[in-house]
């Protein structure tokens, strides 16, 4: 058939000059070509090669029939082919570059790319995917001046304005890369694509209404996407519209229920409502969807330790435990503090997610040395400043801070809750800003601007951290303290404060920080109220007689081990009963079923209910002894015994987080309650249980020293800690770099 179309036009050819003989059958083969009838252009392009074997024309349209048939190779050659014949054709440079795009051959496509524009500087797509390319050799300034000229050529090319938005993204450039989609928007109003981008941006530098606004959009164009539906749950999670970004998980799971990514977004966001049992079928579908799925195993085992489930246990720990010291990106690092009690792991886990989520970011420039102040700049970063543990240990120190020597500034990005712990907290800073809405560039770009010279991260690795901030570097010294009992694992971190007790000098290569080693490393509250009201053990369900060991820590630190010891005791100790915290009707169930199969009576584990802080306190007096968690120990709530004048018993652990019961110890001057293994730990809890002398002369002891000794004497630990504060900045002033430091007692 091919053939006979040639020959009709054989006669007229016969009539006309050589180039117009080929035009017209040249034509034929492209509108062939168009039509999809490859093999018939072909054909007729051999034809007019018979007659004229270096007719460049009809060699650049069988490269594109090449091309479009996949025989990308075949497509190659003839190109090179027309370039041989025709160096100076820009076009078959361009096509040539898009093949080897294709190919991941990237520096080969730039060079074919530059010919293009070098021989036609007007040529738009091949400055457009000069772009793309640099894009993917992550050149990012070098893209975006690509990109930049595209425009200029064709400023109505909508996907050049998204491209470039996605470049300016990479280099820090939020602000412009979000007016970057609004063109693409604005040349194309239906664009998905770039409201969806744009949404994520606006989630990301925490503009909530905007963000909102253009995701809804996006779903709005495209109703079935579900990775819309994923991002608008994530960002109305962040605005703390928990029920609705529920909601919206599951729709994207019913658009696309082979998606994992919002199984695990929406077992995250059960987790922060303590919904434990959805939150772990929610990962186990997002783990058989995608088993390499990133940091789940190590949040899906946190679920389980939430509700006491330790099923499989032993098996989870050993491969976390191995997966990470491989560099394996299993398990954020909190969940690692109560599953193993070895510092260097920490170490390990904390540098794989900071490593992956939070990198140094070098976008904004050094900071230049300053001149030492007349007032040293305190800023204390949190997400915690409301009712929380880390408020009602601090909040006493922000107000005793010497005001003639520092100023104390907050940046909270946590919920205003309006209660009395936040009212006060306002109260205690010289200045204190809300930052919730604020972007981490934001945030840091503020510190920089008011001069804050030392900035402290009193979140650390726990569940509403805000390290992006710390990896723009707020301030010239930045210091990880209280919030995360370990190290952040970030080279961008200066100092860890701790104390002898906490890092002995032989464990500090485990830590990234230098340590600022105090006598004591914890700050408490000597205002805590206790109430008055008077427990009775009937209120509390406890049986008339028989010793309360009790444990209020949370429930995730009870580990098997910890339990198996726990049960010991009470099988040595007869009447004797264990009051316990349960945040879940699992708990409960679970504890006493283990209970149960060691040989307890499952009604000696007796569980409290949630009280207003006072009263919390004052319950502690219906219970005889605090027993602690390994290898996560009590921290704060180690401090609310204590302070209610309740003896806490530990075992002293290897990393800072199976320390910390030790330090409030030592700080309060009872170090007979430290032990150093299990059996010396069971061993002390019987004993004191059965030798009421004993017991009577620690509480005593508990009671003379809890207002004499360093541990709830806040201005005493404020003076220690803005000695510290003043021994690390004269290190940077002197232009040294950071080093380990001691406050002398």
């Amino acid at each position: 058939m091919a053939r006979g179309i040639f020959n009709f036009f054989k006669p007229k050819v016969a009539q006309r000059s050589a180039s117009t003989a080929v035009a017209e059958p040249l034509e034929v083969a492209r509108s062939l070509h168009q039509l999809g009838e490859h093999a018939a252009a072909l054909v007729i392009c051999r034809e007019i090669l018979e007659r004229q074997s270096d007719h460049v024309d009809t060699l650049f349209l069988m490269a594109e029939i090449a091309t479009s048939t996949g025989e990308s190779d075949r497509a190659m050659q003839i190109y090179r082919q027309v370039l041989d014949f025709k160096p100076d054709r820009a076009p078959a440079h361009y096509k040539l570059g898009n093949l080897l795009k294709d190919r991941q051959q990237l520096e080969a496509a730039l060079a074919s790319y530059d010919e293009a524009i070098a021989l036609d500087p007007g040529y738009a797509h091949a400055f457009f995917n000069r772009g793309f390319v640099l894009e993917r050799l992550k050149r990012w300034n070098a893209a975006l001046k690509s990109y930049d000229h595209a425009i200029s050529l064709t400023p109505g090319d909508a996907l050049a304005h998204y491209n470039r938005a996605a470049v300016l993204r990479e280099l820090g450039r939020q602000e412009e890369a979000l007016a970057s989609y609004a063109q693409a928007i604005a040349v194309k109003p239906d664009y998905f694509d770039a409201y969806f981008n744009r949404g994520l941006l606006l989630t990301e530098l925490k503009q909530w209404g905007a963000a909102r606004s253009s995701l809804e959009r996006a779903i709005a164009l495209n109703p079935g996407f579900a990775e819309a539906h994923d991002s608008l749950a994530l960002l109305l999670a962040g605005e703390g519209y928990l029920e609705a970004a529920l909601m919206y998980f599951d729709r994207a799971i019913a658009l696309k229920p082979d998606y994992a990514q919002p199984y695990i977004n929406r077992g995250n966001l059960l987790i922060n409502m303590k919904r434990f049992l959805p939150a772990i079928a929610s990962y186990d579908r997002g783990i058989a969807l995608k088993a390499d799925a990133h940091f789940v195993p190590g949040i899906q085992r946190y679920a389980k330790m939430n509700v006491c489930d330790w099923s499989g246990l032993p098996a989870d720990v050993q491969r976390l435990t191995s997966g990470i010291e491989s560099g394996e990106k299993l398990s954020p690092p909190l969940p690692m503090l109560a599953l193993v009690d070895s510092a260097p792991l920490h170490h390990k886990a904390a540098q794989i997610w900071v490593r992956e989520l939070y990198p140094a970011r070098a976008e904004l420039p050094e900071i230049s040395r300053r001149l030492r102040p007349v007032k040293a700049r305190i800023g204390y970063f949190s997400s915690d400043l409301y009712d929380h543990p880390v408020a009602t240990l601090t909040a006493e120190l922000f107000e005793v801070h010497d005001r003639s020597k520092f100023e104390v500034y907050a940046f909270s990005f946590g919920p205003d809750s309006q209660d009395d712990v936040r009212k006060r907290l306002k109260r205690a800073f010289d200045r204190f800003i809300d930052v919730h809405g604020k972007s981490d560039r934001d945030i840091a770009l503020l510190a920089r601007e008011m001069d804050i010279d030392i900035a402290v991260d009193l979140v650390g690795h726990t569940g509403s951290s805000r390290t992006g901030i710390f990896a723009l570097r707020a301030a010239p010294l930045q210091v990880n303290y209280l919030g995360y009992p370990g190290t952040m694992g970030a080279e961008y971190m200066d100092y860890l404060i701790a104390d002898a007790t906490i890092i002995p000098a032989a464990d500090r290569q485990h830590y990234a920080e230098k340590i600022l080693y105090l006598p004591s490393f914890q700050a408490n509250d000597s205002k805590r109220r206790i109430a008055d009201r008077i427990f009775t053990r009937e209120e509390c369900a406890l049986p008339p007689t028989g010793f309360v060991f009790c444990c209020f820590n949370s429930n995730y630190k009870i580990t098997p081990a910890t339990f198996a010891g726990w049960m010991r005791i009470l099988i040595r100790v007869p009447g004797s009963v264990l009051y316990l915290y349960a945040e879940n009707t699992a708990v409960v169930e679970n504890l006493r079923q283990e209970a149960q199969s060691r040989g307890v009576d499952a009604n000696r584990l007796i569980f409290a209910a949630r009280l207003s802080h006072p009263e919390y306190l004052a319950r502690y007096r219906v219970a005889d002894l605090f027993l602690d968690t390994l290898p996560y120990n009590a921290g704060t709530t180690a401090s609310d015994a204590l302070w209610a004048g309740l003896p806490v018993l530990t075992c002293l652990g290897e990393a800072f987080a199976g320390r910390m019961a030790a330090s409030l110890l030592t700080a309060i001057g009872l170090p007979e309650l430290i032990t150093r293994t299990q059996q010396q730990y069971e061993d002390l809890a019987v004993a004191l249980a059965v030798d009421a002398q004993r017991l009577a002369a620690i509480k005593h002891k508990v009671a003379a020293n809890r207002l004499t000794t360093p541990l709830f004497d806040t201005r005493r630990f404020a003076e220690h800690l803005e000695t510290g504060y003043t021994k690390i900045l004269e290190t940077y002033y002197a232009g040294l770099p950071p080093e380990h430091t001691h406050v002398p007692t």
